[in-house]
């Protein structure tokens, strides 16, 4: 919500003044130069949508504290574990591990080579195919057009004749 704040109120801004540039009738000198009673409602719109995008993110604030987590009696304790690094020794909470499943899920090397080949002709048919589909598809579209053998066949066009050579004048022009 907290993006799309600035994008919000910079449209409630804009949408004041979109009818300055919408194409209408020139009003006539009796009417007052602005409707006071619009502008009145469009610039309340806009201030209680702004203070709307302002203390909205402010109220889930408290949302967000009634998550945080309580290290109350009701917290299971991990086994705790001294494991000794590089430069000293350090204390680890070995607990039940659920956020990564480290297991292999490759396919033997074995499976892979058995079925190598069945992959293989599929990525060949799919290749051949992409450049045979086109082409067929192109001549088949063509094969009733003889513009390129009318274009190949035609008779060299002579060539022009040279202009004459004028006379000079006086000056050499």
């Amino acid at each position: 919500m907290t993006k799309f704040s600035p994008v919000l109120v910079s449209l409630a801004l804009l949408s004041n003044g979109a009818s300055a540039l919408a194409p209408s009738k020139v009003q006539s000198a009796t009417k007052p130069a602005f409707n006071a009673q619009r502008v009145a409602f469009n610039s309340m719109a806009a201030a209680s949508l702004a203070s709307a995008l302002v203390v909205g993110p402010m109220a889930n604030a408290a949302d967000m504290m009634a998550d945080a987590p309580s290290f109350g009696s009701s917290s299971l304790v991990a086994e705790r574990v001294t494991r000794e690094g590089l430069y000293k020794e350090y204390d680890v909470d070995m607990g039940e591990q659920d956020v990564d499943d480290a297991r292999s899920t490759y396919k033997s090397a074995k499976e892979t080579k058995t079925k190598k080949g069945k992959y293989t002709a599929l990525i060949a048919v799919l290749v051949v195919g992409s450049f045979i589909i086109p082409m067929a598809q192109y001549f088949w579209y063509v094969r009733d057009d003889d513009s390129s053998d009318r274009f190949f066949n035609k008779a060299a066009a002579p060539e022009p004749e040279p202009e004459p050579v004028k006379k000079k004048g006086w000056f050499g022009k």
